[in-house]
């Protein structure tokens, strides 16, 4: 299993640089970031500097999307980075919330994001893409690669993840939910004519190292988490509103939680102590995320390896980004691999 670490562009951009370099120190194989552009500061001029400050590390966008760039500046820019540091990163993509919703605009539709994935796959590989109506290629794009690979929960999301991406980026770490979810990419996946293992899996999600798991240590590190809850919150509510509150078509495991969402500043989008998160009960903030002394993260991992998760990113935004980098370098990926 490979780990990442995933950041929001903060200022400064050296303390994510930073972060980026220790990860890679302690074994970490990926390097991931928000994409909001009016919420953080611009990623790809992050991403070249981690690239550049480190030797190995994998960077991508967790997630970008279709709407907030066009899809030749979007393949340009992966191209530019892969061609400056040698096919060092991959693009997360999906429909687009806070980045979209932010600016006024509502998510992008699926057909889109599937137009985008192909084409900006094929322009930053140096193929030819029709870009509006226009046939565009990168013409200085040599041996480029660029996988791309999809976050999706809904039922139609998923169809499309195994169909044509990479990779599937799943933003919770509950067991039942990751193996319904993924069973849903890989039998999309073998229905498309793929082979469904050559799609990557890759779990994000919170994780807070405790030195013990007496309840007042827990109830903090809860805290620090529950955020992640509110943002799960976010694309369950789209679903909800599309499917409905009790369709088959989506578990109820995720749509149960929210029926005391009250609304959702994006001021506070991905922060610990973000007060519209609430309405997360405990027993989800433990589903979701990562808990707990080492052993019960090496529990929880070994159960997602075994439902064939390849990665496992770590959302740090909480008050202990440097310790839970340090232990997973000392007692989870060791031993995880």
């Amino acid at each position: 299993m490979d780990f990442g670490l995933v950041l929001q562009t903060d200022p400064p951009a050296s303390t994510v640089v930073g972060l980026m370099r220790r990860a890679e120190r302690n074994g970490f194989t990926h390097g991931w970031t928000f994409d909001s552009a009016v919420l953080w500061q611009e990623p790809f001029v992050i991403h070249s500097r981690i690239l550049d400050h480190t030797d190995r590390l994998t960077v991508g966008t967790m997630v970008t999307n279709p709407g907030t760039r066009t899809w030749e500046v979007t393949a340009s820019t992966f191209a530019t980075l892969n061609s400056m540091y040698g096919n060092r990163t991959i693009c997360g993509i999906g429909r687009g919330d806070s980045a979209m919703r932010v600016a006024g605009r509502p998510p992008n539709t699926l057909a889109r994001l599937e137009a985008a994935i192909t084409t900006i796959r094929d322009l930053a590989e140096g193929r030819e893409a029709d870009v509006d109506g226009t046939a565009l290629r990168l013409p200085w794009v040599t041996d480029g690669r660029l996988p791309v690979w999809m976050a999706a929960y809904g039922p139609k999301a998923l169809k499309l993840a195994g169909e044509k991406a990479d990779g599937f980026i799943l933003q919770l770490a509950d067991v039942f939910l990751t193996e319904q979810l993924v069973k849903a990419v890989r039998q999309a996946a073998e229905q498309a004519g793929r082979d469904p293992a050559s799609v990557t899996i890759c779990v994000a999600a919170p994780a807070y190292i405790t030195a013990d798991d007496a309840p007042e240590t827990l109830a903090h590190a809860r805290e620090q988490c529950r955020w992640f809850g509110g943002m799960v919150g976010n694309h369950v509510a789209d679903l909800v509103g599309r499917y409905g509150e009790h369709s088959a078509l989506v578990p109820e495991e995720l749509t149960a939680y929210i029926k005391q969402r009250q609304g959702y500043d994006y001021s506070h989008h991905g922060r610990a102590g973000n007060p519209d998160a609430a309405f997360v009960p405990d027993d989800i903030v433990d589903r979701f995320c990562l808990i707990g002394p080492p052993q019960a993260h090496l529990d929880k991992l070994a159960a997602l390896r075994d439902l064939g998760v390849d990665q496992f990113a770590i959302y740090a935004m909480h008050d202990a980004k440097e310790a839970v980098i340090d232990a997973y370098g000392e007692h989870i990926i060791p031993a995880m691999r």
